[in-house]
């Protein structure tokens, strides 16, 4: 990818989100050619030259101090996830960057397993599905039951794969959720092919994850609820929580735990009552 381009394009689509009011200034000219800030604008508020501002947006972030680009954060309105991306920018044109590593520590797993009544995976940057336990796997069985090379990949699987649009609960709040987290990986990995690979394999085989890339949407990933329309159980309702893990920020563990008494918890024994039924899903010992 074009990291001048992506630091370009991600700048002007933030600031053509913020109007003159929102940011506090007097919306000088009958006629904006712009819908939200003029570059001199976001210059006046970031506490800047015109001409560095400029610079700036055009991709030469490598530079920047740290006050200089909280100081255009704040004069963008950016909320966590953007300044942390726009921080991500920064680092690569200094030729920084995650530590990507392809293996998963030992006794990742046996955590997974433990974890033996809610579904629980691990998964990385790219979104690959890297490890899961009995019921993680279960859960994403539509994903796990397509052949592919390598670890599942929920954004491929979301795009490419028909049965992603009835598995999901609101597909389209789910893509533009995917893509977002893809972009907030891509801007922490910025040298990694495998990454660069996968979004230039998207972006030619779905429109709309051209349409969502385009939107340089970016976001962190904590906590909520996933909601899926599962082909063996029906409707599910998780809330989630995702840790990083110790000692290596390319991972993420995510837990997906139902409501106590909820008709999602019901469905959850369900599963692991289906998953039994399928020898591809069987637990391993100790795990049920």
């Amino acid at each position: 990818m074009d990291r001048q381009r992506e630091i370009r394009d991600f700048l002007v689509t933030r600031r053509g989100r913020v109007s003159p009011r929102q940011a506090g200034l007097p919306a000088l000219g009958a006629h904006r050619r712009v819908p939200g800030l003029r570059r001199e604008e976001v210059a006046l508020l970031a506490g800047v030259s015109v001409d560095y501002y400029v610079r700036l947006e055009r991709g030469h972030l490598a530079g920047a101090s740290d006050s200089v680009l909280d100081a255009v954060a704040d004069a963008l309105q950016f909320d966590a996830a953007e300044r942390s991306h726009l921080f991500d920018l920064a680092r690569a044109g200094r030729g920084k960057g995650l530590d990507v590593k392809e293996d998963v520590p030992e006794g990742v797993q046996r955590v997974l397993d433990a974890m033996g009544s809610v579904p629980a995976f691990v998964w990385n940057r790219r979104l690959d599905l890297v490890a899961a336990n009995y019921l993680g796997h279960a859960l994403y069985a539509p994903m796990y039951d397509e052949p592919s090379v390598g670890p599942v990949n929920i954004a491929r699987f979301q795009f490419l794969d028909p049965a992603a649009r009835s598995f999901f609960h609101d597909w389209d709040e789910s893509i533009r959720n995917t893509v977002a987290l893809l972009r907030t990986g891509a801007g922490m990995m910025p040298h990694d092919r495998a990454m660069n690979a996968l979004v230039e394999e998207l972006s030619a085989a779905s429109e709309p994850f051209a349409r969502c890339w385009r939107d340089h949407e970016v976001r962190l990933h904590w906590s909520g609820v996933k909601e899926y329309a599962h082909p063996a159980v029906g409707q599910l309702s998780l809330p989630f929580e995702t840790l990083t893990l110790p000692g290596r920020p390319d991972l993420m563990l995510s837990v997906l735990t139902p409501d106590p008494g909820s008709e999602s918890a019901r469905r959850v024994r369900l599963l692991a009552d289906w998953a039994d039924t399928r020898p591809a899903l069987a637990a391993p010992a100790g795990t049920r």
